[in-house]
C-alpha cells in the first residue's frame, strides 16, 4: 500500500500491531461488518477498523488520524447498536472499534462500577444481578455503554433514577490532542455536563464510572390488545402518565404495531415494574383489556435484556428510528393513533414490513432529576412528556426511500398536530433520532451556547466535527 489512504492504515498496525487492525478481506474485518445493528451500517466499508486495547491506544490512533501526514476521517464504535449508516462506521476513513474497552469493575464498597465504553448493558448487568445490584442503564442487551450513556439513556430505572447519563460520577475522554482526562463534578465539571447528552462532540469516551443502587428482580409484561380498545388505552395511558399518578417503580411503552408478514395490526403494552410484585395495581386499567396476547414473568435485568435484543436483532434486517416529543393528554395520544393508522395504506404493500410507533412516558422524576446537571435543556419543563419513537425494519435495500420517506411525513403529521393541540416540545431525544433531525439544537439556545463554548475549549481545531462527519454535531456559532 502506498497511498495516503494505505499509509493511514500501515501507521496504526505500526502503533498497535497486526491484531488490532483489520484490512479489508480479512476474516476479521468481514466479523466486524457483520456484527453491526443495521444491514446500513454493514454495508459501509472502511479503509480498516482499529480496535484500541487500552485508553493509551486510542491517545495514540487520536494523534495519528490527526497528524498532517496522515489525517483521516474516522468513526468512533462502542456497541454499533445506531442504524445511520455513518453514525459509527467510516466510509473510506477509519472505524475506531472500542469493543476491546469492555471492562466492569465495582468499586471496594460497591457504590460504583467502571465500566468500559465497549461493554454491553447486559453484561453490565450479567455483573451485577448476581450481587443484588444494578444501574440506571439501557434495556435492550447489544446496545453499547458508550453511545447510550452519551445521547442521555432511557432506562427501566430512569424514574426512579433520571436519564443514564444523570448517574455517571466520571467520564475518561481522549480529546482530540491526545490528551486523557477525566471528566467529574469537581474536575473539567464543565466537559463533563457536556458530554452528558452531548454525544461524540467532545472526544472520544473510553470509560464511564455509574453510580449503583440495590436492585432485585423485576416484574414485567407483553400485551397486544386488538384495535377495539384504542378508546380505552387513550385514556387510561393519559391518566396514569399524569405527574400525579405516576409510579416511579413503573416504566412502560404503549404503543401501534403493524406486520406485513402477519398482517396484523394491534396495539402494544410493554410494562415494567421494578419491584418483583405481579400485576402491580398502577397498570391495573391497561391489564384489564381485552388481548391477544399476554406474556408476564418475574426476572433479573440481564434476562429482560436478553429479550430485548431478541425482538430487536442485529444483522437482520434493514432498520430505521425517528422520533419527536408531546404532552400526553387524551386528544394528543388519539391524534398519534389516527396519523400512524391513516399511514399504513401508503405502506402496506412493503414486503416484510414492521411499521411501528412507541410513546414512552417521561414523567418530572426522570428528567428533571438532574436537569441542570446535563445538557438536554429540560429544566424549563413541566408535567410529563412522551418521547415518541418510530421504529420500521424491512428486507429490501430498493423500499429504503419509501420507508425513509413515510416515516418523515409521520412525524411531521404529529408534531403538526402535537402545535395544533398545545402538546408540542420541541426536544428531541438523541438515540432515537432520524438524520434530518437535528436533536442538540433541541436543547435550546442557553444549552447549545454551553456546547458551543466548551466545543472551542476542548476540540479548537474542530476534529470531531469535521473529521468525524458521523453522529449529531452542535449547531455552528451564528456569525
Amino acid at each position: 500500500m502506498t497511498t495516503h489512504t494505505g499509509i493511514v492504515c500501515e501507521v496504526l498496525i505500526a502503533l498497535l500491531g497486526q491484531d488490532n487492525v483489520s484490512l479489508p478481506g480479512s476474516g476479521a474485518y468481514n466479523a466486524s461488518l457483520a456484527s453491526y445493528f443495521s444491514l446500513q451500517s454493514s454495508a459501509v466499508h472502511p479503509l480498516c477498523f482499529v480496535s484500541p486495547q487500552t485508553a493509551d491506544d486510542v491517545s495514540a490512533v487520536i494523534r495519528s488520524l490527526t497528524s498532517d501526514n496522515t489525517s483521516c476521517e474516522f468513526a468512533v464504535r462502542s456497541g454499533g447498536h445506531m442504524w445511520i449508516p455513518s453514525s459509527s462506521n467510516a466510509a473510506g476513513g477509519v472505524t475506531i472499534d472500542l469493543r476491546d474497552l469492555n471492562s466492569i469493575d465495582l468499586s471496594a464498597d460497591k457504590s460504583i462500577v467502571s465500566v468500559g465504553v465497549g461493554a454491553t448493558w447486559d453484561a453490565v448487568y450479567a455483573k451485577l444481578d448476581p450481587l443484588g445490584l444494578s444501574v440506571d442503564g439501557g434495556r435492550i442487551g447489544g446496545v453499547g455503554v458508550g453511545g447510550l450513556t452519551l445521547g442521555g439513556g432511557l432506562s427501566y430505572f430512569g424514574p426512579r433514577h433520571g436519564w443514564t447519563c444523570d448517574t455517571v460520577t466520571a467520564f475518561e475522554v481522549v480529546l482530540a490532542d491526545g490528551s486523557i482526562v477525566i471528566a467529574s463534578a469537581e474536575h473539567e465539571p464543565d466537559l463533563f455536563h457536556g458530554l452528558r447528552g452531548g454525544s461524540n462532540n467532545f472526544g472520544i469516551v473510553t470509560r464511564v464510572d455509574l453510580e449503583t443502587f440495590d436492585q432485585g428482580l423485576l416484574w414485567f409484561a407483553t400485551i397486544y390488545n386488538p384495535l377495539s380498545t384504542i378508546d380505552d388505552v387513550v385514556k387510561i395511558f393519559a391518566e396514569i402518565t399524569a405527574a400525579d399518578n405516576y409510579d416511579e417503580n413503573a416504566s412502560f411503552i404503549t404503543g401501534f404495531g403493524y406486520s406485513q408478514a402477519r398482517g396484523m395490526t394491534v396495539i402494544v403494552n410493554q410494562l415494567a415494574y421494578t419491584k418483583p410484585l405481579e400485576n402491580p395495581p398502577y397498570y391495573r386499567g391497561l391489564l384489564g383489556l381485552p388481548s391477544i396476547f399476554n406474556s408476564s414473568s418475574i426476572s433479573n435485568m440481564t434476562t429482560l435484556a436478553q429479550q430485548g435484543a431478541n425482538l430487536l436483532p442485529s444483522g437482520a434486517a434493514r432498520y430505521m428510528f425517528a422520533t419527536t416529543t408531546f404532552i400526553p393528554t387524551e386528544a394528543m395520544v388519539r391524534a398519534a393513533f389516527s396519523i400512524w393508522n391513516d399511514s399504513l395504506v401508503g405502506i402496506k404493500d412493503i414486503g416484510g414490513l414492521t411499521w411501528s410507533l412507541s410513546m414512552e412516558p417521561a414523567p418530572p422524576s426522570l428528567y428533571q432529576r438532574n436537569a441542570k446537571a446535563n445538557a438536554m435543556g429540560l429544566a424549563d419543563r413541566k408535567g410529563t412528556r412522551v418521547v415518541c419513537l418510530m421504529t420500521q425494519t424491512w428486507p429490501n435495500q430498493v423500499d429504503d426511500e419509501r420507508v425513509y420517506t413515510a416515516t418523515a411525513a409521520v412525524v411531521a403529521a404529529i408534531e403538526k398536530a402535537a402545535r395544533a393541540l398545545d402538546a408540542y416540545d420541541p426536544y428531541l431525544y438523541l438515540n432515537y433520532a432520524a438524520p434530518w433531525q437535528d436533536p442538540i439544537a433541541s436543547y435550546g439556545d442557553a444549552s447549545v451556547r454551553k456546547l458551543q463554548k466548551l466545543r472551542s475549549r476542548v476540540d479548537p481545531q474542530a476534529v470531531f466535527t469535521h473529521l468525524v462527519p458521523g453522529g449529531f454535531k452542535i449547531p455552528s456559532e451564528k456569525k
